[in-house]
């Protein structure tokens, strides 16, 4: 009696064991081929669609920097609905897209399910467009600027050829942007190159790619930039200043008032890492340009500060405020926000 109870035990056991490892097998199988789907989906998909909200890091560095993170993290929460793209020079094919977990960054990034990375290939990029004649010329060595203008040119392909916004990455989204073909001023009558966004194949950025490469000068700052955006609206559009908050109309463009992105001046930098007495709504932004180019003292977000941008970053970022950013003795808290959810 006790050698078959034995012997039915040991069946039973043999059978729960085969059941555990077939759906260990069938787990595993799950697991690897839907945890890689998000990043097997192609660069060229994705923006095919022409609504994706694009990044890029023009730089070699493979680690996003907390306010890069919290710039992606808070488009994606503004945009749910629209994959948000981070491409960087830093990554290659032959780079994992999704480093270990040594990288907060990039965990924290490719967890949110409409974020995607890649690498950023400039030649491909450039190719059918009048800047791939310059890029395939030039010695990026000898450029001093090669950094910022690489940046200008990057961007202005990318959008052309796809579609969609583009944002620098110290740009924090707050509310959707509600435009297809617009520039966002910096100042009245001069645009920025920060954000701005259009249907594919607009011949506006087509100009700005030809005059980018015809009047080619890197060693004045902002020249392939800002002033270029600035020169070819002149020439589409004739400006005039801004009438309260509202934005400008020039054939099937818009020209969006400062307020939109640029509600705290350049010169005025600093004031998103002070502590306001009374902290401004920005109701009649859609995001805002943090001016990190200008922060050459280092400035960095503090928990507990109860700065505009800790708070900021708080409520647009909240997985970034919570796993990346640290107190003043440097050492992240674990404090509870709503990106815990």
């Amino acid at each position: 009696m006790l050698t078959r109870l034995q012997f039915s035990l040991s069946v039973i056991l043999l059978l729960a064991c085969g059941f555990l490892y077939q759906l260990s097998l069938k787990s595993s199988f799950l697991f690897f081929h839907l945890l890689p789907y998000k990043s097997q989906q192609g660069l060229g998909a994705l923006l095919g669609h022409g609504r994706c909200i694009v990044f890029l890091e023009t730089s070699e560095r493979t680690e996003p920097s907390p306010l890069v993170s919290c710039a992606v993290e808070s488009a994606a929460k503004t945009y749910p609905e629209q994959p948000v793209l981070l491409l960087m020079k830093g990554l290659n094919n032959s780079t994992q897209l999704f480093p270990n977990s040594t990288s907060p960054a990039f965990s924290l990034l490719s967890a949110i399910d409409n974020v995607f990375l890649f690498p950023l290939d400039m030649k491909s990029l450039f190719e059918d467009t009048p800047l791939f004649s310059w890029y395939t010329r030039i010695n990026s060595n000898k450029e001093r600027n090669w950094l910022y203008v690489s940046s200008d040119a990057s961007r202005l392909a990318i959008i052309w050829k796809y579609g969609g916004v583009y944002m620098d990455t110290d740009v924090i989204s707050i509310r959707p942007i509600p435009e297809e073909n617009f520039l966002a001023a910096q100042d009245s009558q001069f645009s920025s190159n920060g954000v701005f966004g259009f249907l594919p194949h607009h011949p506006f950025l087509w100009e700005c790619m030809e005059n980018f490469v015809e009047n080619y000068n890197p060693g004045i700052w902002g020249h392939q930039g800002p002033n270029l955006m600035t020169r070819i609206l002149r020439v589409w559009c004739k400006l005039r200043d801004f009438q309260e908050v509202s934005d400008l109309k020039c054939l099937n463009l818009s020209f969006l008032h400062p307020q939109r992105f640029y509600p705290i001046s350049f010169r005025a930098w600093r004031r998103y890492y002070e502590v306001w007495d009374t902290e401004p709504s920005f109701n009649n932004s859609y995001a805002l340009h943090l001016w990190n180019y200008m922060n050459k003292e280092g400035r960095v977000v503090v928990r507990g500060s109860n700065t505009l941008v800790e708070n900021l970053y708080r409520k647009h970022c909240p997985r970034t405020y919570r796993d990346l950013i640290q107190g003043p003795e440097g050492l992240v808290t674990g404090e509870q926000g709503p990106g815990n959810k």
